[in-house]
């Protein structure tokens, strides 16, 4: 059984502030996306990888992460207009030799070996996975005038990350669904649940952030160190 990852590539990061794609910037002197790469290559349980990309940004892209140096790469491809579109796109060029796929945000770097052997283990056709922490805030509903309507069961609400996991035949055929209805959902998990698929969280780390807003590059090396450390047996996660 083959297993792919999409990784998203493509989005314009404005909050991030930074003048250029994200993806671009630098930590520990290497790319956020060739950090998130290295961690698919090295991954046992990953056997391609396809990276999707602004189209204006394909050629950077192939230069800062080449297939020489990375021989898991099977293909880059340009990215649409939102995020869900540009999943589409990366399982269009995904060959149907890959059983399953992994769709993963290019600007989460501290995804883990760990996290991606527990999110593959309770797969099936019919039930995804995908990662998630435990909410640590108190979370309100309010209406439209900042008004609060009710406060919800904290231990009942999860933070959901990447990557998200499905069979590649089943999520392709949620997405192809979405396409005819016009329909975004706000992640791949939830086309999923719109589509009949049940999902199963599979508990991550709080470490695995995605890159948004120039304070997270201040946290993002000192996780990746640990969790680098962690990884090579030097510390306990």
């Amino acid at each position: 059984m083959k297993t792919a990852v999409i990784i998203l590539a493509a989005g314009l990061g404005k909050r991030m502030q930074a003048g250029c794609n994200k993806m671009f910037l630098t930590i520990q002197e290497k790319t956020v996306l060739e950090h998130t790469v290295q961690v698919f290559q090295d991954s046992d349980a990953i056997d391609g990888i396809v990276i999707v990309a602004r189209e204006a940004e394909l050629a950077q892209v192939q230069q800062m992460v080449p297939q020489k140096v990375y021989p898991k790469i099977i293909g880059y491809t340009g990215g649409g207009r939102e995020r869900q579109d540009s999943v589409y796109c990366g399982l269009q060029a995904l060959p149907k030799a890959y059983d399953r796929v992994l769709i993963h945000d290019g600007a989460r770097p501290m995804v883990t070996q760990d996290l991606i052997l527990r999110l593959l283990q309770p797969l099936s056709p019919s039930c995804g996975t995908a990662a998630g922490v435990p909410a640590k805030d108190t979370i309100k509903r309010v209406d439209k005038d900042g008004m609060v309507v009710e406060t919800l069961e904290r231990s009942q609400l999860w933070n959901i990350q990447t990557p998200q996991c499905f069979y590649t035949d089943t999520i392709r055929r949620c997405h192809q669904q979405a396409q005819q209805e016009g329909y975004y959902g706000t992640d791949d998990a939830s086309l999923a649940e719109r589509y009949g698929v049940s999902v199963q969280i599979v508990q991550g780390y709080y470490e695995n952030i995605k890159l948004t807003t120039p304070e997270d590059l201040a946290v993002a090396e000192l996780f990746l160190q640990r969790i680098q450390n962690s990884e090579r047996g030097g510390e306990d996660k």
